[in-house]
């Protein structure tokens, strides 16, 4: 097990392009630590057009408490207009979130990755059934190509969530204001909602479907190809 901190050094110097995936309370421990290795990182966050008030806001409190640009990647306009013209704005509670995912996240940042060696993500192992057998450096299976191999960070895969909340009090991290009213892993507003007590923190993530379905496909290659053809 590699120290997050030399991991995260490691990423940001032997690779030419290299990004944050920026979102949530993880994220933002990985750029504290760029910050304060004194690098200046790529930073990036999905902006599906459904995200809660607060997100939105948080994304511009993290900009100005480090003066770091997060470029924000939105989905194709011309693709997204057809699939809620086809699948409308809230399917995805009878069908399944994976397509509305597809188009709104995952081929945005197919595109993005495109001229990318290597991204870091704030995933732990256990956030989800699904992330059990994290590793801390992989290959990203999902959005490598045919000629070109995509290198996937994960600094805090060994981590608890214990140990990201002791970080975030004891280096005054700026957290997203919906952590105060239950809200503990954060998407969309429509697929998002407060955990009850005794559950799971991912529990509140589409928490119509089965838990071993709540990934939305960034980090998980089990993806349904029929709903993601429906999104074309």
């Amino acid at each position: 097990m590699i120290r997050p901190k030399d991991l995260i050094e490691n990423a940001l110097t032997q690779h030419e392009n290299v990004a944050i995936s920026f979102s949530g309370a993880e994220d933002v421990i990985i750029i504290d630590i760029a910050c304060q290795l004194d690098l200046k990182p790529k930073i990036f966050s999905l902006d599906t057009g459904r995200l809660h008030p607060e997100t939105y806001q948080y994304i511009q409190q993290v900009r100005d408490h480090y003066g770091l640009e997060i470029e924000l990647i939105s989905p194709n306009g011309a693709a997204l207009t057809r699939f809620v013209r086809h699948n409308g704005l809230f399917d995805f509670y009878e069908q399944g979130h994976q397509a509305c995912c597809n188009i709104r996240k995952i081929q945005p940042l197919r595109h993005y990755l495109t001229n990318m060696d290597a991204w870091i993500t704030g995933q732990r192992r256990d956030q989800s059934p699904t992330r059990s057998e994290l590793l801390q450096t992989e290959k990203d299976k999902t959005f490598s190509g045919p000629n070109r191999n995509l290198t996937k960070y994960n600094p805090l895969a060994h981590w608890s969530s214990e140990q990201v909340w002791q970080y975030i009090r004891d280096n005054d991290v700026p957290y997203n204001t919906l952590h105060d009213k239950g809200y503990v892993s954060i998407g969309c507003e429509p697929c998002t909602r407060p955990i009850r007590p005794g559950e799971h923190e991912r529990a509140g993530r589409w928490w119509w479907e089965e838990e071993t379905k709540r990934e939305c496909g960034l980090h998980n290659t089990d993806i349904d190809t029929n709903l993601i053809a429906k999104a074309g």
